[in-house]
């Protein structure tokens, strides 16, 4: 049985959030996609894919199957891990264009399609176009992760992009606050972190000018 906390889901953006499925949210590193079962809970936690479409792939897989997608999810993710950091902090040009040939290459497989359904909620218009995705094998789970990772790129300012100042987290988040002060991925987990710490040294740096002075 899995051991793995919750997933973190801080990022304020999907794509964001599928970097921080590997993290040191406390001193101990995660990885939430270690392996193809690991992968399947955190798509469906972080709700990249129905539950009747993780249903189906974990039903029909063939041994190995899964663990191998999950390889090259870690891989897509490393490399996107790389693109993020050097392009943090300021706006996307169009020369990063030339570095996003594997994740186009990756959306170039998927099978999405629009089907008419009725609208929830008995309203006037009775009809909406729903967009849906074919689950045909488990390498298609790819393709959502790609797809996140695509409108971070597009409709993001990668000027609001910020990795958590905590030592050691590795989360990145999208400082989508007023002033863009955001400094945390979590007030909860590093930002409380840091004030205790910040404590502690006000407290080691008093106990000293005390001793020095005689008192």
């Amino acid at each position: 049985m899995s051991r793995r906390p919750p997933a973190i889901l801080v990022g304020n953006a999907r794509g964001l959030d599928f970097l921080n499925s590997v993290a040191t949210p406390i001193d101990t590193p995660v990885d939430w996609i270690d392996n193809g079962e690991g992968l399947l809970s955190w798509l469906e936690q972080a709700q990249f894919v129905p539950a009747e479409a993780v249903k189906s792939i974990r039903a029909q897989a063939l041994p190995g199957e899964l663990d191998t997608v999950a390889d090259q999810a870690r891989s897509l993710r490393e490399w996107f891990r790389g693109f993020v950091r050097q392009h943090k902090g300021r706006p996307l040009t169009a020369h990063a264009l030339e570095q996003l040939g594997p994740l186009n290459r990756l959306l170039e497989r998927d099978e999405t399609f629009a089907r008419v359904v009725l609208r929830p909620g008995g309203r006037k218009e009775p009809f909406q176009l729903q967009l849906g995705r074919r689950w045909r094998t488990p390498e298609a789970l790819l393709l959502p992760i790609g797809e996140a990772l695509a409108q971070l790129v597009c409709t993001e300012d990668f000027s609001n992009v910020k990795a958590c100042e905590g030592n050691p987290c590795t989360l990145f988040f999208a400082d989508h606050t007023r002033g863009r002060a955001r400094r945390w991925c979590s007030m909860a987990i590093c930002g409380n972190r840091a004030k205790q710490a910040a404590h502690r040294h006000r407290a080691k740096a008093h106990r000293f000018q005390n001793e020095a002075s005689g008192f």
